[in-house]
């Protein structure tokens, strides 16, 4: 990894701290992440960067001596407190990125970490519901006297899984952002992208009319709030309340396993799949950058189809 001679380029002896929060700046203001995934940038990075402090002092002024050999030592460090092999490939590749970016800010003016390959790790695949089961989980709010709001619920859990938006997409959504008329709602994902998702469930649609109607006012108690779900309060509805519902019904329900408002996203892709859609079709359903975060779903699929072969078939 070489360094530039010109003026022109900061020198790579600036304190480390420097170089991460303009990276951090550059991931919140240039690329428009998630403040969920520019936090686990910083937690790794600072993980990183102490650990080049405390084991590689002699390295930690000069980022240009940071090569392959390093990132094994490290990565040896991470398999010593016994973190899982995803969690390692992770750490990897965002080292790598924050190199880029010393590159692209003219801090350096290559690196020699690109090479360097990340741990294998086998893929695992996501949880996956059959039909009958999500449709019971859905079912599930106002089963019990107890259930103070079912049709928000309700609404939650089957707009989680006629649209195949993620938790933070859904609890995002603003009055706005809903049109029921079309079976429509615009949401904002990654990056702060912003894309359309179809609501094709007449049922979601006519639970989601009935909480406007009923439960929201009750809920806002004559405030002006733009948000789609409210808490009790009033408040917008956060991502751990929405994983707490999915959780709890998904108990009453009778469903084992770990189950999230992610895995009604797993299940509306692997079930769009098993019906004839296209794998780029389910790209821009999803909102995925890049189709080889889509085509995991085309390995559900066929492990689903392989376990019902084994099921039914009489040797399998």
């Amino acid at each position: 990894m070489a360094l530039r001679t010109d003026t022109s380029a900061r020198s790579c002896t600036e304190p480390l701290a420097d170089h991460l929060a303009a990276f951090l700046a550059y991931l919140e203001a240039e690329c428009g992440l998630a403040d969920n995934t520019v936090r686990a940038y910083r937690g790794d990075l600072r993980d990183f960067l102490g650990w080049l402090t405390e084991h590689k002092a002699d390295q930690v002024e000069s980022l240009a001596t940071v090569d392959s050999d390093t990132l094994r030592d490290y990565l040896q460090a991470l398999r010593d407190r016994q973190l899982a092999t995803s969690s390692l490939a992770r750490r990897l590749s965002t080292i790598r990125t924050f190199f880029r970016f010393l590159v692209f800010d003219g801090v350096l003016t290559e690196t020699s970490i690109e090479q360097f390959r990340s741990p294998r790790m086998w893929q695992r695949l996501p949880k996956i519901l059959g039909t009958e089961v999500v449709d019971r989980l859905i079912e599930e709010p106002g089963r019990v006297d107890t259930d103070r709001y079912p049709l928000r619920d309700r609404s939650l859990l089957g707009l989680l899984y006629a649209t195949g938006c993620r938790a933070s997409e859904v609890t995002g959504l603003r009055l706005r952002d809903i049109d029921l008329a079309e079976g429509l709602c615009r949401c904002l994902g990654k990056g702060n992208k912003e894309r359309l998702a179809f609501i094709a469930s007449p049922t979601v649609q006519a639970t989601l009319t009935d909480y406007l109607d009923a439960e929201r006012p009750r809920l806002a108690n004559s405030r002006e709030t733009p948000w789609l779900f409210l808490t009790r309060s009033g408040n917008q509805l956060s991502r751990v309340t929405l994983w707490k519902l999915v959780k709890k019904y998904a108990a009453r329900s009778g469903i084992s396993g770990d189950i999230s408002p992610h895995t009604l996203r797993h299940c509306f892709a692997t079930h769009m799949l098993a019906g004839g859609a296209g794998i780029r079709e389910l790209q821009e359903l999803l909102g995925h950058a890049s189709v080889a975060t889509t085509q995991l779903y085309t390995q559900v699929e066929h492990s689903r189809l392989k376990g019902l072969h084994e099921q039914c078939h009489p040797r399998g």
